[in-house]
């Protein structure tokens, strides 16, 4: 099993950027593939980045490629979302996520750990 907690969200101007940060618990980090997903009010969660367990490879939603990235530190035990170009629409509970040993899935039911979330407020 894997803990997961999150951090760095807040309030910030369009245009702006945001460092998320997840840290998790266990030895085993290395071995989860890491995701990031969103929800906003009224909205259903979705998908945003994730980073291979295995190459660190990292993958986008349309919505995040160009202005996120997402990155592991494995001794650390920590994965990050660099969020740029921030826009009201980015506005929701960003909540990280990890399985073990698989590739990355875009929907939230192939993920069995997660965090609490974090708030990111973008305002106009």
């Amino acid at each position: 099993q894997v803990q997961l907690v999150e951090s760095g969200g807040g309030l910030v101007q369009a245009g702006g950027s945001l460092r998320l940060s997840c840290a998790a618990s266990g030895r085993t980090f290395s071995s989860y593939t890491m995701g990031w997903f969103r929800q906003a009010p009224g909205k259903e969660r979705e998908f945003v980045a994730a980073i291979t367990w295995s190459s660190g490879t990292p993958y986008y939603a349309d919505s995040a490629k160009g202005r996120f990235t997402i990155s592991r530190d494995n001794p650390k035990n920590t994965v990050y979302l660099q969020m740029n170009s921030l826009k009201p629409e980015d506005t929701a509970v960003y909540y990280c996520a990890a399985r073990w040993r698989s590739a990355v899935g875009e929907t939230g039911a192939g993920y069995p750990y997660w965090g609490q979330g974090t708030q990111v407020t973008v305002s106009s």
